[in-house]
């Protein structure tokens, strides 16, 4: 199964978002991977600072459902600077419905 949201990024902090993401903790890679999620990217639309993510999920799990693991919420502070979040430092985040596949 494909999950895919989209988040925001604040106007300028591009280039630090992808080196956080570049140095992804290796124990959040493998809690999510755990987790059932493969096949994850994040693209950015520039012109909007929208960051559209897409992950494969095997099961229930995907990376929305981790918010209670102390991983994540060490890294949703760690993130809180450069994204727009909600008060318990989680990004704010609108998952979106697929509209076409192609095979």
């Amino acid at each position: 199964m494909k999950r895919a949201f989209k988040m925001k990024l604040k106007p300028g902090f591009a280039v630090e978002y992808k080196k956080r993401h570049d140095e992804i903790w290796p124990e959040l890679k493998q809690l999510l991977s755990d987790s059932g999620v493969s096949d994850y990217s994040i693209f950015l639309d520039e012109e909007s600072n929208t960051l559209f993510a897409v992950q494969s999920v095997s099961g229930a799990g995907g990376s929305q459902n981790l918010g209670q693991n102390p991983i994540v919420q060490k890294w949703w502070a760690y993130m809180a600077d450069i994204m727009e979040t909600n008060e318990d430092s989680s990004p704010v985040s609108t998952p979106l419905s697929q509209v076409f596949f192609m095979k």
